[in-house]
């Protein structure tokens, strides 16, 4: 019998962290440097707790858990520690609704991953609707608590009927496929990790990162000079299944994009810390909890610069400053920042 144990209340308890970091306990989590342990690492935090249950790995007996944000990887993870034999009977559904939720890398035409979607699209609605958007509490690690206490307990039957909660995932599903179908087309820079996807007109995440597995940052072109140009979170955390290139402070390519722009916005960008940069218009600053959401849900400004001259500009900036680093695993937050100094 699993407890949850609310993070802040720890102490000096042994108590097994799912997608989190804790100096004394064991940590199930690709959060840099705790995707260490060779024969269970994996991607994302809720397959690294799957392959924990698949090998018996030592400790994954602990009756507690905890975790110091929701999110739908971090759940996943959660849930397999309180119900093993039902999550290793959806192992690969719970896989695929890992990496959906956490790199919103969506793979269409895939029998697990479309079961997947619908679980991330119940999730995603019962979650606003119950409680509140990722990152849009400040006292996550204290309110994520009634979060898990609730998903928890009804998660068991949407996983196992999910056609019986179409009411809650139906319309962001929609989203989703119908948004695929508004891609005009991609083009890959694997020297660079980028793909970048031309759309009609803005739509769901899921829509716009599906097929980007493998790269890692995304260069988004809509109609009337609108783009957004996004740093994945494959780069925010520690990757298993391949190396990849660090990530680099886009300020200064903001700097350049503002000495050209006339449109009467201004280029904005996070640090290299944030979860997920993104270089944009912007009349006035977003919140976390917008820029988190999709596209389609906030105002994407048209540019004064031509897209061909903005893509010359991307690859550019990436080019140069890649052409003497070579890809490899677990970056460190140290060496991004040396690098980038």
């Amino acid at each position: 019998m699993k407890t949850f144990v609310p993070f802040h209340k720890i102490g000096n308890q042994k108590v097994t962290i799912v997608d989190g970091l804790h100096p004394q306990n064991l940590c199930f989590s690709h959060r840099k440097g705790a995707n260490t342990i060779r024969e269970i690492a994996a991607d994302t935090s809720g397959e690294i707790v799957l392959n924990a249950l698949s090998v018996h790995y030592t400790g994954i007996e602990n009756p507690l858990v905890s975790a110091t944000h929701f999110d739908i990887d971090g759940f996943v993870g959660v849930f397999a520690l309180f119900y093993p034999e039902l999550a290793l009977s959806f192992k690969e559904e719970l896989i695929a609704m890992a990496r959906i939720g956490d790199f919103r890398e969506f793979r269409p035409n895939n029998e697990n991953d479309d079961y997947a979607l619908k679980l991330c699209c119940w999730m995603n609605k019962v979650e606003k609707d119950k409680f509140y958007r990722p990152f849009e509490n400040k006292d996550e690690i204290e309110n994520c608590v009634r979060k898990f206490d609730f998903f928890l307990q009804v998660f068991p039957d949407v996983l196992q009927n999910i056609d019986q909660y179409k009411e809650n995932w139906e319309t962001e599903y929609n989203l989703v496929v119908s948004g695929i179908k508004f891609e005009i087309k991609a083009c890959a820079y694997k020297n660079i990790g980028l793909i970048k996807k031309e759309f009609e007109h803005p739509s769901h995440y899921y829509a716009l990162f599906n097929s980007s597995e493998g790269f890692d940052i995304l260069l988004a072109i809509y109609p009337d000079n609108r783009y957004e140009l996004e740093y994945k979170y494959t780069t925010w955390i520690d990757l298993a299944s391949r190396p990849n290139l660090p990530r680099v402070d886009l300020k200064p390519l903001v700097f350049d994009l503002n000495q050209i722009e006339t449109s009467g916005y201004r280029w904005k960008v996070d640090s290299i810390a944030d979860t997920g940069p993104i270089v944009r218009l912007e009349s006035a600053e977003l919140t976390k909890a917008d820029r988190f959401a999709n596209p389609s849900e906030r105002t994407i400004y048209s540019s004064s610069i031509l897209p061909k001259n903005f893509e010359d500009k991307i690859l550019s900036y990436f080019s140069n400053i890649y052409q003497l680093i070579e890809p490899k695993k677990n970056w460190t937050w140290s060496e991004m920042r040396s690098l980038n100094h």
